[in-house]
C-alpha cells in the first residue's frame, strides 16, 4: 500500500482541501490528509500525508513554519489580508524604515496575538469567518506564539507614495497567523496594515525546495516514503529483531532514554512505531507494522 508525504507547492486561489482533493485522485486513495491549513491566497509549502503516513500529520502540524509575505501598510481590511474589505486607509508616506524594523521587532519572541477574526476558530461551536461575514462582530481571545524571526527584506512606496509595500520573512511557531502579523504591524505604526502575499517555504523539515506543483505531481508523483518521513521528523532508535516482535503486538520494550516522541525502525529500514518513555518503558504511542502487517 502507497504511503508517504507529498509535500505540495499549493497554487494561489487553491484551497488546502482542494489540494487533498486532488492527490487524492493522483494517488489512487482516499485516505489523505494534510498538516495545516494554508488559506487560498497563500501559495507555498502543504504537506499532504497518504494511507499510514496521515498518521504522521498530528506531529507535523505543531512544528515550526516559515513564510515569505508582503504587508501594505496605509490599509486595514476586515479579513486583515487582501481579500477583504478596505475598513480604512492612512497615508503611510511618513512611516520610516527605521520605525518599521523597530516595529517588527517589538512583534518579535513569545507574544499573545489576537487571531484574525476571519479564522477557522470556533465561538460558540460556530467557525469565526461564518459569524465575521454574516455581519457579526468577532473578538477572539489572544493566544500565545512564538515569532522566532521577523525580519524585513525591503520597502517599496505605492500608489504615489500613500502605501508602503513591506517585504518580510516570518519563522513562527504554529497557531501563529501572519495575517494578524500584518494588522499588529500597521497599527503599531498608527497607519493600519494588511497582507497583500504570503507563501509558506517550510514546515518544520520540509522545505520549498522539496516542494512540487500539481502539474509536476500528475507527470510525476514524488512521494517522501513512510520511513523517510519519519527519520526526517523525529529522533530514530534502531531495534534489535526481539524488539521488533514486542512492538508489533503492541508490547513495551526497554526505555529509549529521551523525553522526545521517538520513531523506531526495524533492522531492515522499516518503521515499527513511535515510543514515548512511560514509568520506565518505552510505550508504542502508534503502531505502523502490527504483527502479522506489513509495514
Amino acid at each position: 500500500m502507497l504511503s508517504g508525504l507529498v509535500i505540495v507547492d499549493k497554487p494561489r486561489g487553491w484551497t488546502s482541501h482542494d489540494v487533498v482533493g486532488r492527490v487524492r485522485r493522483l494517488a489512487g486513495t482516499r485516505k489523505v490528509g494534510h498538516a495545516g491549513t494554508l488559506d487560498p491566497m497563500a501559495t507555498g509549502v502543504l504537506v499532504v500525508g497518504i494511507n499510514k503516513a496521515t498518521r504522521l500529520l498530528s506531529h507535523i502540524v505543531g512544528t515550526e513554519k516559515t513564510y515569505t509575505a508582503t504587508i501594505r501598510l496605509g490599509q486595514s481590511t476586515v479579513t486583515d489580508d487582501a481579500e477583504g474589505e478596505i475598513l480604512k486607509e492612512r497615508i503611510a508616506a511618513a512611516v520610516t524604515e527605521q520605525q518599521i524594523r523597530e516595529a517588527a521587532a517589538q512583534l518579535t519572541g513569545r507574544i499573545l496575538q489576537v487571531p484574525s477574526s476571519v479564522s477557522a476558530i470556533k465561538v460558540a461551536g460556530e467557525r469565526s469567518y461564518a459569524r465575521v461575514r454574516a455581519g457579526e462582530e468577532v473578538a477572539l481571545a489572544p493566544r500565545p506564539v512564538t515569532i522566532f524571526a521577523f525580519d524585513v527584506h525591503g520597502i517599496r512606496r505605492e500608489r504615489g507614495g500613500k502605501v508602503q509595500d513591506v517585504d518580510v520573512t516570518v519563522r513562527c511557531s504554529s497557531g501563529t497567523y501572519v495575517r494578524a502579523l500584518a494588522r499588529d504591524l500597521g497599527a503599531a505604526l498608527g497607519v493600519g496594515g494588511h497582507l497583500t502575499a504570503l507563501r509558506r517555504t517550510q514546515v518544520g523539515p520540509y522545505a520549498i525546495e522539496q516542494a512540487r506543483t500539481l502539474e509536476q505531481l500528475a507527470e510525476d508523483f514524488a512521494l517522501l516514503p513512510l520511513s523517510d518521513a519519519a527519520r526526517s521528523l523525529l529522533p530514530v532508535r534502531e531495534l534489535s529483531g526481539e524488539e521488533t516482535v514486542e512492538l508489533s503486538f503492541g508490547r513495551r520494550i526497554p526505555a529509549t532514554g529521551s523525553e522526545e516522541l521517538t520513531a523506531a525502525f526495524a533492522p531492515d529500514g522499516a518503521l515499527v512505531a513511535l515510543l514515548k518513555d512511560v514509568a520506565g518503558q518505552a510505550k508504542p504511542e502508534l503502531v505502523f507494522a502490527a504483527h502479522g502487517e506489513d509495514a
